[in-house]
């Protein structure tokens, strides 16, 4: 009873970590390229946030797997699922600042 509710409890985590690896790696991709369409030197981010994000993510996907392909697994599945929460929160955010733009743009 107490090895399976030990399982449980490890899927649980593994599933938590694949969402904060998700959210680091999409979310850090959005900062990426926010912040390289601003730059002198686009190239410069883009090489090295994704070097930083697989990285982070490579190394957190080995530790959380640790040989067990189904903590791999439903790490993954984490993962996935905060590449649509990123997806919904950045839209949002991109609407309001696009509305905010509209507004500025009325009023002068």
């Amino acid at each position: 009873m107490m090895n399976k509710m030990s399982e449980i409890l490890s899927m649980i985590l593994a599933f938590i970590a694949g969402l904060g690896l998700g959210a680091i790696f999409f979310g850090g991709l959005w900062i990426t390229v926010q912040r390289a369409l601003k730059s002198t030197m686009p190239g410069l981010w883009f090489s090295g946030g994704l070097i930083s994000r697989l990285t982070i993510t490579m190394l957190g996907f080995y530790f959380v797997g640790n040989g067990n392909w189904q903590r791999l697994l439903i790490c993954t599945v984490g993962f996935i699922a905060a590449r649509y929460i990123v997806l919904y929160i950045t839209k949002r955010i991109e609407e309001k600042r696009n509305q905010l733009r509209k507004e500025v743009v009325n009023e002068t």
